[in-house]
């Protein structure tokens, strides 16, 4: 008696990845206008940057910044932007082990 071999249906799969593709190529289409469109908007606030401007020389070691991008000296420094400031100080962990230990430990 010869036996009788069940006949698997073939996947479809076709269907879903030229869905997946056209899915695909939409987010590509639209992140594309999105960024389009924020390149298009114009700032709405800042300063402009003149001595950044596109066909100038750059800038060199004596040329100053404009007004609006240098720091103030004298504006007081907050108590926490003087904290942040600190400096780190103590034991750091290291992913190296001090000096004369093994490796790796094998056991207990």
């Amino acid at each position: 008696m010869a036996k009788h071999k069940k006949h698997k249906p073939k996947p479809r799969t076709a269907g879903v990845s030229t869905l997946r593709t056209v899915a695909l190529a939409a987010t590509g289409v639209a992140v594309g206008l999105f960024g389009i469109l924020l390149a298009r908007r114009k700032p709405s606030e800042g300063h402009a940057a003149p001595d950044l401007a596109l066909g100038k020389a750059r800038p060199g070691p004596t040329d100053r910044a404009p007004e609006a991008f240098r720091p103030d000296p004298t504006a007081p420094v907050t108590a926490a932007d003087r904290e942040s400031l600190r400096p780190a100080t103590g034991p750091v962990p290291s992913m190296v082990e001090p000096r004369g230990t093994m490796a790796s430990q094998t056991g207990a």
